[in-house]
């Protein structure tokens, strides 16, 4: 923990545990990666996974975004998910339940192919395991139009917040409805494609998948 990483709003609920963290960056698949370029400000959403001590996430290798990032600008990477809306007896004392890491660093891009393509192989097996055999293999060219990039979990800290709400003693005498509305991201079943060729079976893979929660 640095002064970066301190946590100092409801410092109770920092995670700083290394173990704990990495947890953390499996259940959390959306990240918001914030740099500076030529003195603005920039920020985008995207999908990010965790091998080992690194940090992943890829995009096009025509993006003005990862060019910079490629290049080692120093950045900040959010990863956030709502689990619950905090329902008090006021305003004041709502909150949401949530899960967030932050981290601080430099990124590199993985240039050699191979390494490239096993990085790219984890992505899609993180969110469908089994699916990578199935697709129909990378091509040199896709794999030259496609960025990754890698970013060391060095500087990093979690906020978490779970539980009911905390309303002033006062107001736990009033009869207003208090409680939390969990919020979670769910598996649906498979839509087919309109152009997909007739016989052609859902993968047990799809059927594998658990239904309801998804981290």
């Amino acid at each position: 923990m640095d002064d970066r990483t301190r946590v100092r709003r409801q410092p109770h609920r920092g995670i700083y545990d290394r173990a704990e963290l990495l947890t953390l960056i499996d259940g959390l698949p959306v990240a918001s990666v914030g740099y500076c370029a030529q003195g603005r400000p920039y920020v985008y959403p995207t999908l990010a996974w965790r091998e080992g001590d690194h940090l992943y996430w890829h995009g096009s290798a025509a993006s003005h975004s990862l060019r910079h990032i490629a290049e080692g600008v120093e950045l900040c990477v959010n990863l956030f998910a709502v689990d619950g809306l905090v329902l008090a007896r006021s305003g004041m004392n709502s909150s949401v339940n949530y899960r967030s890491v932050t981290l601080f660093g430099r990124a590199e891009a993985i240039v050699d192919a191979d390494s490239k393509r096993r990085a790219l192989e984890r992505f899609i097996e993180n969110l469908v395991p089994g699916r990578w055999a199935d697709l129909r293999p990378i091509t040199v060219a896709e794999l030259k139009a496609t960025t990754v990039v890698r970013m060391a979990i060095d500087e990093a800290s979690g906020k978490v917040r779970n539980g009911p709400a905390h309303d002033d003693e006062a107001d736990y005498a009033l009869d207003i409805w208090a409680g939390v509305v969990p919020l979670a991201l769910e598996v649906g079943a498979p839509v087919a494609d309109p152009r997909l060729r007739p016989g052609v079976a859902e993968p047990q893979y799809l059927a594998d998948l658990e239904f309801g929660e998804h981290a």
